[in-house]
């Protein structure tokens, strides 16, 4: 296999971005980054009072992770129930394929946020928006379907609008809706999951790990997501996911990984803030911090469940003689191999 085309690597935040009326969204689906075959992913930011109109994705579901800002969201579900929920930084949210949704901004400050989708061919361009959908067909429709005149019809926007600029929510919206009574949900919703309120797994001079799945949070049943922060020096050691792609964003920091594909061919690739990665299921790889800083990596997955087999533990879990011939040992040296689960090692 020639690796020389081979990539695991996209510069997102680098890539022309589509702007108007308060958005600006860059999107990375396999067409802009062939490996990344079964996730794709959208870095969007939105100013206060803008919103991402009404729409549905057909072909993927929506797990997103906020960076900075706030924003509410409003789905639809096919029962007719609405919900709408408040998010901050390090929050979550989830909607399954074909679910009628918008997202708009809350705060004074601009939301950013990042979208993943269980469909590498998903594309922010081939979504179906509410004022496209309107716009094409023919007017009398319209007029009938929503109780408005042909001169009110002709008023409403005669393409899509993909953005739309607004006023910012305020108390006498219905942002204002009241928390549960009952403390254990008070912090969560059917579509929000607070994921920086997690306690983390932590692994000390290492880093840490926050991790959802459809475990903590039932509706995201085929998608989950971690926050992983390494420190500098930091190994997120060998490993491979049996049951799931993965596609990391990188927030801050800088790291490499190396991607193994099996028959000596391994792609190594380095990334700063802004650039996204991608592991195809069952390729072993690693993410080290090679900087000065945190590095702080999203990781999504196209499963709801989380699975991962660790180097080390499962050299820990043969016999000793098993690893010995394995590798050919001399006598002594199988002791300085890892006893149990290294997950995180500290810079030597």
């Amino acid at each position: 296999m020639n690796t020389e085309s081979l990539s695991f690597k996209y510069e997102l935040e680098k890539k022309e971005p589509r702007t108007n009326d308060g958005g600006t969204t860059r999107g990375a689906s396999v067409k802009d980054f062939p490996a990344s075959i079964g996730i794709a992913g959208v870095s969007m930011r939105l100013q206060p009072g803008s919103m991402r109109e009404l729409h549905w994705h057909a072909n993927a579901a929506e797990w997103a992770y906020v960076i900075s800002g706030t924003v509410r969201t409003t789905i639809i579900h096919p029962d007719g129930h609405s919900y709408t929920d408040n998010f901050e930084p390090g929050d979550v949210w989830y909607f399954p394929k074909g679910y009628g949704h918008s997202i708009q901004a809350t705060g004074t400050e601009e939301c950013h946020f990042i979208l993943i989708f269980d469909n590498g061919n998903f594309s922010e361009d081939h979504t179906f928006s509410v004022t496209d959908f309107v716009s094409s067909v023919p007017p009398e429709i319209v007029a009938q379907n929503l109780n408005l005149t042909l001169e009110e019809v002709a008023a409403l926007p005669q393409k899509e609008a993909y953005f739309a600029a607004g006023i910012v929510p305020d108390e006498l919206s219905s942002i204002a809706l009241a928390r549960p009574e009952e403390s254990d949900i008070a912090l969560t919703s059917f579509h929000r999951y607070p994921l920086h309120a997690q306690q983390p797994r932590i692994i000390p001079g290492g880093g840490l790990q926050r991790l959802v799945t459809s475990k903590e949070f039932p509706i995201s049943s085929t998608m989950s997501g971690s926050i992983l922060e390494l420190q500098p020096g930091a190994l997120r050691e060998m490993h491979w996911h049996p049951n799931a792609d993965e596609w990391q964003y990188f927030i801050s920091g800088q790291a490499e990984m190396s991607v193994f594909l099996a028959e000596s061919t391994c792609v190594t690739e380095q990334f700063n803030a802004g650039d996204v990665g991608y592991v195809p299921m069952g390729a072993g790889h690693y993410i080290k911090n090679t900087g000065d800083t945190v590095c702080k990596v999203l990781i999504g997955f196209n499963s709801g469940h989380y699975e991962s087999i660790d180097l080390s533990e499962w050299l820990a879990g043969n016999p000793k003689d098993v690893v010995e011939t394995n590798f050919g040992l001399k006598e002594g040296e199988i002791e300085k191999f890892p006893t149990e689960k290294v997950f995180i090692k500290p810079a030597k």
